[in-house]
């Protein structure tokens, strides 16, 4: 089980934390990530540049084939556009089903990514999990603010749950999940699912979620810079999201302070060179003081964004196989099929 309170090397630098294998990641990624809150304060900027620029290669596609990917557009919140979503159903032959359906939240600050650059992630989970990925192009901060993007969310994941039949998906094993910005919106669309009367949640997957807009933590100060992502550029993500007047302590914005009763078992994945790491564990503490199940895989040397390179990173590999194994695990008596497990607590 991991601790509540993860220790650090007194006086190390983040960077000289980081596993030797993560380095030369770490500074590709940074060099090509844009100056968010420094030299780049415009999202569209942002993201031209990281639509221009070139980062570290990523890992092969996984072994195990998807059998169908499909883009499409759904119904969204009332009053609002329609959501494109890419759907990824697995081999059927290798998963024939019953499946889980996974309503799947990319991260990027709630400012920058989408279906692309998510592409890998969904269709790893597919392949693994032998799950339906309902991946979600949920509206993007400043030009939609707080909370366009969580009620964006909710509406991708009733719309799962009315087709879960049409997905080959078992309608007891519909899972919420997302990494960063999305593994905040995963545990609002269960939390919004809760407090709404459905659709019933199997599962959140919450891979070093966004949890607290206060940026106030030892995990924020030790990782401010130096590991990819910085408390700089949480800063700008926040502003972009919330504006000038968005309340952050809502707990759509904020679910670390929400009332936490009744909400379906959560796996976390934390990073310890990450300013998120904190709010991961303080969120996975207070779900467990609420009695609610967890299981939570904490990877001391790694960064925010490490789950993404599972072809290039051993930890990678375990958090995903850990993340497979719980997501194929919802479905009654299923386990995944040979894959190893994570470090699970």
């Amino acid at each position: 089980m991991a601790a509540d309170h993860p220790a650090q090397r007194p006086g190390s630098r983040p960077a000289d934390r980081l596993a030797p294998a993560a380095r030369p990641l770490v500074a590709a990624l940074s060099a090509a990530f844009p100056d968010l809150g420094g030299t780049v304060t415009d999202a569209v900027e942002a993201r031209r540049i990281l639509a221009a620029g070139t980062g570290p290669q990523r890992p092969p596609k996984p072994s195990r084939s998807v059998g169908s990917v499909v883009d499409r557009a759904i119904a969204g919140p009332v009053g609002a556009p329609e959501l494109p979503v890419r759907v990824y159903l697995p081999d059927p032959e290798t998963f024939p089903g019953p499946r889980p359906t996974v309503v799947f939240f990319h991260g990027g600050g709630y400012t920058l990514c989408g279906l692309d650059s998510h592409d890998a992630t969904a269709r790893g989970l597919c392949a693994r999990a032998g799950a339906a990925v309902v991946s979600v192009a949920y509206r993007l901060a400043p030009e939609h603010r707080f909370p366009a993007a969580a009620d964006d969310a909710y509406a991708a994941l009733c719309w799962s749950a009315r087709e879960i039949s049409s997905l080959g998906g078992d309608p007891d094993a519909l899972v919420t999940a997302g990494d960063s910005s999305g593994g905040g919106l995963a545990t609002v669309a269960a939390l919004t699912a809760r407090d709404r009367g459905g659709p019933a949640v199997a599962l959140q997957v919450l891979i070093y979620p966004v949890l607290d807009a206060g940026q106030d933590t030892a995990s924020y100060r030790e990782n401010a810079e130096g590991c990819f992502l910085t408390a700089a550029h949480m800063r700008w993500f926040w502003r972009q999201y919330l504006g000038p007047d968005g309340d952050g302590a809502h707990p759509h914005a904020s679910p670390l302070g929400a009332e936490l009763t009744g909400l379906p078992p959560a796996h976390l994945v934390t990073a310890g060179c990450d300013p998120l790491r904190d709010e991961g564990f303080a969120y996975a503490h207070r779900l467990r003081a609420a009695g609610v199940p967890v299981t939570h895989g904490h990877h001391p040397e790694m960064f925010h964004g490490f789950l993404g390179f599972p072809g290039l990173l051993d930890e990678a590999e375990t958090a995903v196989a850990a993340v497979a194994e719980a997501i194929a695990s919802t479905v009654k008596g299923r386990k995944n099929s040979g894959e190893g497990g994570g470090a699970a607590g």
